[in-house]
C-alpha cells in the first residue's frame, strides 16, 4: 500500500523515468546514477536527489535492526509508526518495507520527510513503479521540517540521518517516541566527533576527545552521552543497540524507554576514557566496576573513569564525558549474522539479467551487503568488555614489532578461557574481557623468535 497525499506531491514533477540503480533487494530511479569507487556525494547540491552509496552498510543494518526490534517484541504488537527523517531518495523507508517479510512490513506505517520536493518526487516514482513485491506497509512522502514532522504524532522508530550534525534533531525526536521506541542517529561531522576539529566538538556535544586510534570509538561513545542527556532531560533512558564507525560516519542505534528511575541515574552512565593510564587511575576505574578486577602490576593503554573522578579537562589524556557502558546489546548485534544479512537483503539467487544486470552483479551486491555485518556478531558477543585493543597500538605499547592478527589474538585468549572477539571497526582490533598481562602474553606468543 502507499499513500500520496495531495496537499505534499506534485503529480508531474518527476515524470521522467531516470536510470535504475539497486541497493540491496531493492529498486530505485535516479537522475543521474552514482559514479563507481566514489564514496559519497560530494555536497548535499550536487543533485536533485540526494543519494550516498556510502551509506549503503548503514540502511542494510538499519533493515536488520528493525527485523530484530520487531522480532524481540521492543516495538510492541500493534501497527509500527516509522518515521524516516531528512529521508531524500526515500531509500531507507523502501527497503524497511521491500526487504523485510510481509508479517513485519504489514506493520510497519513509514513516514519519508524531506524538505527538498524533487527528492520526494523520485522517492514517490521509484516506490511507484518497485512497490514491495508482498505489498505489505504503507508509505507516506511528506515535504516539511524533520523537527516539526516528529512532533506531529508519537513514532515508535525515528531515523535521523543529516548532512552533518544531528545535534538541531535530537530533542525534537526523543520527544516523539513511545514508550519503548528505537532511535537511529548518523553524524557525519566526525572532525568535530573524533577530536580533530575541537571548538565544534565543544560546542555541539560538550566534550573533548584525544585524536588516537580509538577516536572513533570515543567519538561514537560522547554521541551515544548526547542522546542519554537528551533521553534524561525528558524522562527517558536509553540502551545502546549497536554502535558504527563506518566510511565516512558515525551511526548510533538505541533503544529508548520511559523511565524516570533509569532517566535520574545517567551518571552511572557517563565517564571518561584515560589514555596511558596510572596506577591510581586504573585502581579508580576498578572501584567503579570499569575494569577488571587485578594487581595492576602492567598498565593498559585505556581505562575509564566515572563521571565524579577529580580529573583535569584540559589533560590531553582525556577524552569525555562520554557514554563508559556497552556501546551495543548482545542481542542485536548478535542477530546480524553474514548469513542473515544476505538472506534478507541480498538479491536472490536466479534474478538474472533483469534491468541489464549480469549474475556477477547480484553476487557483488550480496559480497556488499554481507561486508556491511562483518564481525558485528561476533563482536556483540563481548560487547560489555573492558579493553578496545587496535592491535597497531598494541605492537607499539608493549614494544613487540609487527602488529599481531586481531584473529589470532582472539583464539589465544578463547583458548586460555577468555572472552574475545573482532571488532566491526575501521581499524583492525578486538574487545576482550581478559586481564591485560594475559593480552600481553598472548601478543608476545605471537612474535617470531629472535
Amino acid at each position: 500500500m502507499y499513500d500520496r497525499p495531495a496537499e505534499t506531491v506534485d503529480e508531474g514533477a518527476a515524470s521522467q523515468r531516470g536510470f535504475t540503480h539497486r541497493e540491496g533487494r531493492t529498486l530505485l530511479l535516479l537522475p543521474e546514477l552514482p559514479v563507481a569507487g566514489v564514496q559519497g556525494p560530494g555536497t548535499k547540491s550536487s543533485g536533485s536527489v540526494f543519494y550516498n552509496p556510502a551509506m549503503s552498510g548503514s540502511r542494510t543494518r538499519s533493515v536488520l535492526l528493525l527485523w530484530y526490534a520487531i522480532e524481540s517484541g521492543i516495538l510492541g504488537e500493534g501497527d509500527i509508526y516509522a518515521l524516516d527523517g531528512l529521508t531524500a531518495s526515500g531509500l531507507r523507508a523502501r527497503r524497511w518495507l521491500n526487504e523485510l517479510p510481509l508479517e513485519m512490513a504489514q506493520r510497519i506505517k513509514a513516514t519519508a520527510v524531506d524538505l527538498n520536493e524533487d527528492a520526494l518526487e523520485w522517492a514517490v516514482s521509484s516506490h511507484e513503479e518497485f512497490p514491495p513485491e508482498h505489498g505489505g506497509g504503507s508509505l507516506i512522502a511528506l515535504q516539511g521540517d524533520l523537527r516539526t514532522e516528529a512532533l506531529a504524532s508519537g513514532r515508535h522508530w525515528v531515523d535521523i540521518d543529516p548532512y552533518g550534525s544531528p545535534i538541531p534533531f535530537i530533542d525534537s525526536a526523543m520527544q516523539s517516541l513511545a514508550r519503548s521506541s528505537v532511535l537511529e542517529v548518523s553524524a557525519t561531522d566526525t572532525a568535530a566527533l573524533t577530536g580533530s576539529s575541537k571548538n565544534p566538538l565543544l560546542r555541539r556535544y560538550g566534550a573533548r576527545v584525544r585524536t588516537d586510534s580509538l577516536a572513533h570509538d570515543s567519538g561514537l561513545r560522547v554521541l551515544l552521552a548526547t542522546l542519554a542527556r537528551s533521553a534524561a532531560r525528558h524522562d527517558r533512558a536509553v540502551q545502546p543497540l549497536i554502535s558504527i564507525w563506518d566510511s565516512h560516519h558515525l551511526r548510533v542505534s538505541v533503544r529508548v524507554v520511559k523511565s524516570v528511575q533509569s532517566a535520574n541515574s545517567l551518571d552511572d552512565s557517563l565517564g571518561w576514557r584515560v589514555s596511558s593510564p596510572s596506577r591510581e587511575e586504573v585502581r579508580g576505574s576498578i572501584s567503579a566496576g570499569l575494569h577488571h578486577d587485578d594487581d595492576v602490576e602492567m598498565l593498559p593503554m585505556h581505562c575509564f573513569l566515572p563521571i565524579d573522578s577529580p580529573i583535569e579537562r584540559r589533560d590531553p589524556r582525556i577524552s569525555g564525558p562520554m557514554w563508559v557502558l556497552a556501546t551495543g546489546d548482545n542481542g542485536a548485534m548478535g542477530s546480524m549474522t553474514e548469513e542473515r544479512a544476505v538472506e534478507v537483503c541480498g538479491p536472490r539467487e536466479g534474478e538474472g539479467d533483469a534491468h541489464g544486470w549480469e549474475e556477477r552483479d547480484f553476487e557483488m551486491e550480496r559480497r556488499r551487503v554481507s561486508r556491511s555485518v562483518r564481525n558485528i556478531a561476533e563482536e556483540g558477543a563481548v560487547i560489555d568488555s573492558f579493553h578496545h585493543i587496535v592491535v597497531d597500538d598494541l605492537a607499539s605499547w608493549i614494544g613487540t614489532g609487527a602488529p599481531p592478527s586481531p584473529s589470532k589474538m582472539v583464539g589465544l585468549l578463547r583458548d586460555a578461557g577468555h572472552r574475545a572477539g573482532q571488532c566491526h571497526y575501521g581499524r583492525p582490533s578486538f574487545k576482550t574481557n581478559s586481564p591485560w598481562e594475559a593480552v600481553v602474553e598472548a601478543a608476545r606468543s605471537l612474535q617470531p623468535p629472535m
